[in-house]
């Protein structure tokens, strides 16, 4: 079921930046964990910025590219501390896979199709 316009996905999209962005200090990651967080809160609001939804600045992106890149990103997120190894770090692996599904479950229910993708 699609429930989420693009409107409140792009909400979505700032609260997950500012999620990732403070991850490393609420939760006390360090190392890898803490420096891929923050990459990816700078790649995630670059992203939101350039896609063509009513709270992108630029409009470069397709909104349904977007929401390809988002499930490549949360299937990612869910492998990442095994393939990076830091699965035995609770806090980073709960991280990594909790957000992981977050934005999947945010991919699943979004409406890609609506008119919605370009007004303000």
């Amino acid at each position: 079921m699609k429930i989420l316009s693009p409107k409140i996905h792009g909400y979505l999209d700032y609260v997950v930046v500012i999620a990732f962005a403070v991850a490393p200090s609420v939760l006390g990651l360090a190392g890898l964990p803490a420096t891929l967080a923050y990459i990816l809160a700078v790649v995630h609001l670059l992203l939101t910025l350039v896609t063509a939804f009513p709270v992108g600045l630029l409009k470069l992106v397709p909104f349904t590219i977007h929401g390809w890149i988002e499930l490549v990103v949360s299937i990612g997120l869910i492998a990442l501390p095994f393939v990076a190894g830091f699965s035995e770090t609770p806090a980073a692996r709960n991280f990594y896979i909790t957000f992981g599904v977050v934005i999947f479950l945010v991919w699943l229910t979004t409406d890609y199709g609506s008119t919605e993708t370009s007004a303000g």
